[in-house]
């Protein structure tokens, strides 16, 4: 099954590897495929010094953990998606949180789903009759 992972999802593991997050993402090899996109990595430098300040790890040691985590994802250049399904997707997002477009273009083009622990946007997703959104739950659910 392929899965299409918020930023939200990626702070998590960072901060907690060990948790249920970083569960799922390492030890899901044969039930799910991980997907992001630029945007995600774009994120997640702006955010670079809160992540170092919040799980107290060293420069190199936050380095070392993401570059594990990035082995674990596929990643697709938002260029190829075609502007029909970024006009659906913003069409989505508009009300909810207009940064995660991106997300949900490449949810539908990829015709995957989209795992996030966002609850404002999981909510809205649903509220939306997009029914291709997971909360962490969920997804540990479908593995088993």
């Amino acid at each position: 099954m392929k899965i299409v992972l918020d930023t939200n999802i990626i702070f998590s593991v960072l901060l907690n590897s060990n948790g249920a997050i970083g569960d799922l993402i390492f030890n899901s090899n044969k039930q799910f495929e991980f997907y992001s996109c630029g945007y995600m990595r774009y994120e997640i430098q702006n955010h670079w010094d809160k992540l170092k300040k919040i799980s107290k790890l060293t420069d190199e040691q936050l380095q070392i953990s993401y570059a594990q985590l990035l082995s674990k994802i596929k990643f697709i250049n938002e260029e190829i998606i075609p502007g029909s399904i970024w006009e659906e997707a913003e069409e989505i997002t508009k009300n909810i949180d207009i940064d995660d477009t991106d997300f949900v273009a490449l949810t539908k083009f990829l015709k995957a789903a989209l795992w996030t622990g966002d609850k404002v946007l999981y909510n809205g997703l649903q509220q939306a009759r997009f029914k291709k959104v997971l909360n962490t739950a969920e997804l540990q659910a479908l593995r088993k």
